[in-house]
């Protein structure tokens, strides 16, 4: 049976009200978590990477020194050395700018807010 009147009306406003903060609720945990899943995806990678190009660098740097040991091996160490600082100095760059282009955290679940707040005030005039 069906309530009327001031009371029911409360009620079904209540519902009406808690299932919606129940659904945004489930909405931002869900962006909670794929945003966890893609930190830590992203930190592995990094931290992968950084191993290999490190290693690489090591490796091609010996050689090169190696190559060069017995007529200019402190210009070749020099050189290197600069070429390894500026690339460290633009990479540093460059991850700054990533960083900073991160998508908006919670947008679906503000939008969706948003969007209820204009459905609830477009309702009571």
């Amino acid at each position: 049976m069906q309530e009327t009147g001031l009371l029911g009306s409360a009620k079904r406003l209540l519902c009406t009200l808690t299932s919606i903060a129940s659904t945004r609720l489930e909405l931002l945990a869900n962006e909670l978590q794929e945003e966890r899943l893609r930190l830590t995806q992203m930190l592995f990678f990094a931290l992968a990477a950084f191993f290999c190009f490190s290693m690489a660098v090591l490796l091609l740097t010996v050689f090169i020194v190696v190559l060069f040991w017995d007529s200019h091996r402190l210009a070749v160490l020099g050189g290197l050395g600069m070429v390894f600082i500026v690339s460290g100095v633009l990479l540093a760059m460059l991850l700054r700018s990533k960083a900073q282009e991160k998508p908006k955290l919670f947008s679906a679940s503000l939008g969706e807010l948003a969007r209820d707040r204009a459905q609830l005030e477009g309702g009571h005039e």
